[in-house]
């Protein structure tokens, strides 16, 4: 792993992991919105059984390797030749199970359509496999500007497809196309834009090194996607598929801005933290760095979100999907820890402790269990605020070790957090108020959007948050870096 990463380097790679993720995500929101106007609540609570699934296996098929090679200083051709094809011979093993099993699958959930379902996206677990070795090799190189066109890219032919589609009345099968044509054309783009090519390698002593990282990760993933994905499950077999889809849909618009912000970090964090593993006090100040600075930007974002709910849903994807906005609201409030989650558990596998990685997870999926069983016997909604329990609390356990591993506490993490969140609190409660004049809905929302970000802004200015100045010099910085690079270019081009 190259350990001459420079600021320069961190904030040109995250700022094309942004783009991507926010370039990508935004045309999927797009054409998610455009998908929920046609189709039914139903349709996307039938893909969301499957994608459970799919999701699982996936877990089983990546096996911490791709985290294993991004974490190891000195992985080579034959680490990522290796890994592809035992990626590959999974995949197939996993395919073969989820064939045969769909028909079991559709008759648990009592929805015919569930096998044929099932059966075709499955073909993704293929794609999964190349895609997770692609992404390793782009992470180590920070290279993600790769990332940017083969994702905008697969985004915009696949939603053309499943517009057309739901617009020609295919109904669920939209959905399929649509996720089918965008996981494949993704690995196709990534072929053609990154030099990386599998060769015939393969040695299983490395595969025994990686999987000595990586098999708790492995544990704790499938572990995190059991848990995630078990209130999916519960949901659509006690209440109904059409039940699932408000419920998705409602965590779909907080998770697709906080995943964009967190998953860009999350991506640059981890090969920047390992490069600098054996000095704990630089570990330190960037982990401290992410979650003030993240928490600055999520914080009023997930607030003014949950306040604009409900007009933005009638708006967007019409009033057929107004059960979705207490879903909505509530998962807000979820993905407003995730920054917290996020740079601990990071941390933590950059100094390559992926053993309290996994019993993090493990105690965080004990008390996450005791909420959902206490919570599913009062519907639905309680089972959204006992995730937002179970996030609350796996703040706290994520952040115990790093008080010796880090010399950083949860208490000064939300010590550093708190004037953001407080700043937000005040934006929200002065936004919230707009809504009571007689206006139209999305002039109520331009309003409430112009006035929160105008006082947030002012608030930051007024009290000098540390995190509102550092943005603004880095700011400052990436555009003098930009113009002297221009420079240079003409100085060179004139000689």
């Amino acid at each position: 792993m190259n350990n001459d990463i420079t600021k320069s380097k961190v904030l040109s790679s995250l700022l094309w992991k942004m783009m991507e993720r926010g370039g990508s995500q935004s045309f999927q929101l797009i054409v998610m919105i455009v998908l929920a106007r046609l189709l039914l609540p139903k349709d996307f609570g039938l893909i969301v059984l499957v994608a459970i699934f799919i999701s699982l296996s996936n877990v089983l098929i990546q096996s911490g390797f791709n985290t294993a090679l991004i974490q190891k200083k000195d992985a080579d051709e034959v680490d990522f030749s290796s890994v592809f094809f035992l990626n590959l011979f999974v995949a197939s093993i996993l395919y073969v199970v989820l064939f045969f099993s769909a028909p079991i699958i559709a008759i648990f959930f009592e929805e015919t359509q569930i096998t044929l379902i099932l059966r075709i996206l499955s073909i993704t677990l293929f794609f999964g496999a190349i895609n997770s070795i692609q992404n390793a090799i782009i992470a180590r190189n920070m290279e993600f500007k790769k990332l940017f066109f083969s994702s905008l890219g697969a985004v915009l032919v696949s939603g053309i497809f499943g517009i057309t589609m739901a617009y020609n009345d295919f109904g669920v099968w939209a959905l399929v196309v649509q996720q089918l044509t965008n996981q494949l054309l993704v690995i196709v783009i990534l072929w053609f834009t990154d030099k990386w090519r599998p060769k015939l390698l393969f040695s299983m002593e490395r595969i025994i090194g990686l999987f000595s990282f990586g098999w708790k990760l492995l544990i704790s993933a499938l572990i995190d996607t059991i848990y995630t994905n078990i209130s999916g499950l519960l949901i659509g077999k006690i209440f109904s598929p059409i039940l699932l889809g408000f419920y998705s849909r409602g965590e779909q618009f907080p998770g697709f801005i906080v995943s964009n912000i967190n998953g860009s970090i999350q991506s640059v964090m981890l090969p920047t933290l390992a490069a600098h593993q054996e000095n704990r006090e630089r570990v330190k100040e960037m982990v401290r760095r992410v979650i003030v600075t993240s928490s600055f930007i999520v914080f009023p974002m997930m607030i003014g979100l949950a306040i604009i709910a409900e007009p933005l849903v009638k708006i967007l994807i019409t009033e057929k999907w107004l059960p979705t906005v207490p879903f909505l609201q509530i998962f807000c409030a979820v993905y407003a820890l995730w920054p917290i989650h996020t740079a601990n558990l990071q941390a933590i596998n950059a100094l390559g402790r992926s053993d309290i990685f996994l019993k993090l997870e493990i105690v965080k999926k004990i008390f996450g269990f005791v909420v959902l069983v206490i919570s599913i016997q009062f519907g639905v909604h309680a089972m959204a605020v006992g995730v937002l329990i179970s996030g609350f609390l796996g703040t706290i356990i994520n952040a115990y070790p790093n008080l010796k591993l880090l010399n950083y506490s949860i208490q000064e993490q939300w010590k550093d957090i708190m004037p953001s969140l407080l700043l937000s609190l005040v934006m929200g409660f002065v936004i919230f108020f707009i809504k009571s004049y007689a206006m139209s809905d999305i002039l109520t929302i331009i309003i409430q959007i112009f006035i929160g970000t105008i006082l947030y802004v002012a608030l930051a200015k007024l009290f000098k948050l540390e995190c509102f100045t550092y943005l603004l010099l880095t700011l400052k910085d990436m555009l003098e870096n930009k113009k002297e690079k221009t420079k240079l270019i003409i100085n060179n081009e004139v000689r």
